[in-house]
């Protein structure tokens, strides 16, 4: 076989991020027998922890559960800074001699399933521009969830005319100079509130300027309670309770968050309210008109953002832009924003499995008219595998968990003598209505991007559950038998 090595691989991980890292790993301990390559577009392990480098870059996860299952996180903050969480990844790719598995500057553009072979052919290039093919049984895909190359920008009107600096937090420049600079921040999500307060002590003044408000909780950086029991027990034990602990919490936080709306708003509110200044006016600057969890909650560690805002370094515009002027903004109000620097914290752009274009032999596959089975594969196509994390836990949890599975998928077939293995919807569900992928859940860049994504169904296993503890148990026995998921010999796959 023309491959990579000259060999047929058993598996291609596309991505060298958490997901990818969590793949090489359990396929390292589990079936420490299958060939596997990484490919990674980038030069470096960490995807979005090696791409992102604005200031004050940090995990809003707690790190027992943003952490691998099988690597405890050891390090005093459960609420990380970014170069830790990066070393952090580096460990475990050299702990478990991952790195020499790995093709780095190498960009994958389309991968074929071949039915008469059972293999995915992956073409890719490198950073010459040199095309390279692979080979393998199984295709899982772990390259995020958002464009790398650039950022989500609004149509602003006169951000031409701006004669400042304008930057989007994706792509920070890395000699940008703010000191004494008046820095204005468009935006209130995850990446606008870690911003803020990382901003404050530099500049001479900096404004968070929203159309809406967010939800925003503070927690402490330090987890006491993990530091102790790391001092009195074992690392995998003090980090396996930690994590149960946090996993348990964190759940339940959620469903209470649904099930009972107005009273987790009342206790954001009561908290918000204890520790801002009585002249921040939090009715208008941090009441969302939505439900809590309808989009992500915001976390910010030891009430930093507070800290900055109450002090007067930092403040809060909540309005519509009319329009961006030479030296700042102009709210449709009147208001205007004095600013040297303009940062466009305004979110993501979903891409569906890298921007890959997939193909079945010759017929190229729409993702968007399949149904995700259990979250990670897809109706009628074959040996492929994709992560995507949880909108309400930690991305690694999910990651984990697809490992694990891929690594059951692969014994299974090992077990049947079978080469390919692939979810087909059943007679009674050929006419299912579909649904979004994720339902409920409506922040900005999921409305811009849904459409791109697979549907999911009605009922298991075509439901996305968002619910870590439901599919730990779904997979705790390996792989579900629901008259689904289809074991095969090569031959070409139903499409449907």
């Amino acid at each position: 076989m023309n491959t990579i090595d000259g060999q047929l691989l058993d598996v291609v991980i596309v991505g060298a991020g958490i997901s990818g890292v969590s793949a090489a790993c359990y396929l390292k301990k589990q079936c420490p027998e299958k060939r596997y390559r990484i490919i990674e577009s980038r030069e470096q392990v960490g995807g979005t922890w090696d791409l992102f480098r604005y200031p004050g870059i940090r995990s809003d996860s707690d790190m027992h559960t943003f952490g691998f299952k099988f690597k405890p996180w050891t390090r005093p903050k459960a609420i990380s800074d970014g170069p830790s969480i990066l070393d952090y990844l580096n460990e475990t790719v050299d702990e478990y001699a991952v790195r020499d598995s790995i093709d780095f500057g190498v960009r994958v553009v389309s991968a074929r399933w071949l039915s008469a072979e059972s293999v995915w052919e992956t073409v890719a290039r490198d950073g010459r521009g040199q095309e390279v093919r692979y080979r393998s049984r199984l295709l899982f895909m772990c390259s995020g969830y958002y464009r790398y190359s650039a950022g989500y920008t609004p149509d602003l009107p006169g951000l031409e005319e701006f004669a400042g600096t304008v930057v989007h937090p994706q792509l920070w420049p890395d000699d940008l100079d703010y000191s004494n600079k008046r820095v204005a921040v468009i935006g209130s999500g995850a990446t606008a509130v870690t911003l803020i307060p990382a901003m404050a002590d530099k500049a001479s003044h900096v404004t968070m300027v929203q159309r809406s408000p967010t939800y925003i909780l503070s927690m402490p950086s330090k987890d006491r309670l993990a530091n102790l029991l790391n001092r009195l027990m074992p690392a995998a034990w003090a980090y396996a309770c930690t994590r149960w602990r946090n996993i348990r919490f964190q759940n339940y936080f959620y469903k209470q968050a649904i099930e009972r709306p107005a009273k987790i708003r009342a206790y954001i509110l009561k908290r918000l309210r204890k520790a801002l200044a009585p002249e921040i006016d939090v009715e208008k600057h941090f009441t969302p008109s939505y439900d809590p969890w309808t989009q992500r909650l915001c976390l910010v560690p030891d009430s930093d953002l507070f800290h900055v805002l109450n002090s007067g370094k930092a403040s809060v515009i909540t309005g519509t832009i009319a329009r961006i002027t030479s030296d700042g903004i102009e709210m449709q109000g009147g208001e205007k924003i004095e600013a040297d620097v303009l940062v466009t914290a305004t979110g993501i752009q979903l891409e569906l499995l890298g921007g890959v274009e997939f193909f079945m032999d010759d017929q190229k596959l729409d993702f968007s008219q399949r149904f995700f089975y259990q979250g990670m594969m897809f109706s009628g196509v074959p040996n492929l595998i994709q992560t995507f994390g949880y909108i309400n836990a930690s991305w690694t949890l999910r990651a984990d968990l697809n490992s694990e599975f891929v690594c059951a998928l692969l014994k299974r077939m090992d077990e049947t003598g079978t080469t390919q293995c692939v979810p087909l919807l059943r007679d009674f569900e050929l006419e299912m209505g579909g649904q979004d992928w994720v339902t409920d859940f409506n922040p900005g860049y999921f409305k811009r991007g849904n459409h791109l994504f697979p549907r999911q169904g009605s009922h298991s296993p075509w439901h996305n559950t968002q619910d870590y503890l439901l599919d730990l148990k779904l997979l705790a026995e390996g792989l579900p038998d629901d008259g689904v998921l289809q074991f095969q010999k090569p031959g070409k796959a139903d499409a449907a």
